[in-house]
């Protein structure tokens, strides 16, 4: 059954997602349609220029993307912490960087002086932008709208553009987190578009390694969530080195062929083992994730989770189990 997105996202019980659009039939968002020969490979950009626009206004992180042809994947993080240091002007000013406002919004970013009862009705107005722009609902909803529009003005058209609401899963822990955003920047691998990470266009695990080979400048992409070594706070960072992620994406994308299913490296990356999940398992989610629904996470995770949102029961339980080998 249908819940709504405030059961399904909730900051207070993870601040990471997985989020999935897709389009409509036989839409395309990007790729060639091979009955018309018409190529829709610059709408990939289009992706990432609206992702790189949208974390410069909302209090959401990207910590990994893959553009497919039909589809996109997105690991969101959401900065509570960030944009509840941001001020009555600071609000105003990213919000409508999106969206014209209200006159009275208008009037005061022109510093028109304004009467006590309207300085009160901008409270309220910074109050209500304050929770959107750290909604992952509403990024969604700025770029599945944005997109859908750029679109269907090219195809000279009306109507559905994405078959529905996204899709998203909560990440309840590291092993989580660490699982999700692997699998999706290995999508185009899995769908033999690219043969290495590197070669990977569109996804989060191209840029991170191109920022890496860079000589002058060892910082991670804008728009992309830091890893531990590329920012001294560890409260801004993803928990884990760069370059244990990266060794893991690439063992894992070697290990997943067709020629070598099941079969796992002499020595597994240190990360997995610190993490303890179990490399069988791990293989069978980086081929699929429809292993998991609305969550994913440690079994103990899981349960809090379910009865957090009233469920008696969430899918993915036992393989949460054996993929998660302790907690």
């Amino acid at each position: 059954m249908t819940q709504a997105r405030s059961n399904l996202i909730d900051s207070g019980s993870t601040p990471y997602y997985h989020c999935v659009s897709r389009c409509v039939r036989r839409a395309y968002l990007c790729g060639e349609d091979h009955l018309t020969g018409n190529s829709f490979e610059h709408r990939r950009q289009w992706v990432v220029d609206r992702l790189r626009t949208l974390t410069s206004v909302f209090a959401i992180e990207v910590c990994a993307y893959a553009v497919m042809s039909n589809h996109f994947h997105l690991v969101l993080h959401i900065n509570i912490n960030e944009s509840d240091k941001w001020n009555r002007d600071e609000i105003l000013r990213r919000w409508t960087t999106l969206f014209t406002g209200p006159l009275l919004i208008q009037r005061h970013l022109s510093n028109a002086k304004l009467s006590c009862s309207e300085l009160s009705r901008i409270d309220e107005y910074v109050a209500e932008y304050r929770s959107r722009l750290k909604s992952i609902s509403w990024f969604m909803r700025c770029l599945n709208e944005h997109l859908a529009r750029e679109a269907n003005r090219e195809d000279g058209c009306k109507g559905r553009f994405w078959e529905g609401r996204f899709k998203s899963q909560a990440l309840l822990d590291e092993a989580a987190l660490l699982t999700c955003m692997a699998y999706v920047d290995l999508n185009p691998i899995r769908a033999k578009l690219a043969s290495t990470p590197e070669q990977s266009d569109y996804t989060s695990i191209q840029k991170r390694i191109e920022k890496t080979t860079e000589a002058t400048d060892s910082r991670q992409p804008f728009m992309l969530k830091p890893f531990q070594n590329q920012e001294q706070d560890p409260n801004k960072t993803l928990p884990y080195i760069l370059n244990d992620y990266l060794e893991l994406v690439d063992w894992s994308g070697r290990a997943v062929r067709k020629d070598k299913k099941g079969s796992i490296a002499e020595s597994s990356p240190p990360i997995l083992a610190r993490l303890e999940i179990d490399g069988d398992e791990w293989l069978k989610t980086m081929s699929r994730n429809n292993r998991f629904y609305r969550a994913v996470g440690r079994l103990k995770a899981m349960k809090a989770y379910a009865i957090s949102t009233g469920q008696r029961w969430l899918q993915g339980l036992y393989c949460c189990g054996q993929l998660f080998q302790t907690g």
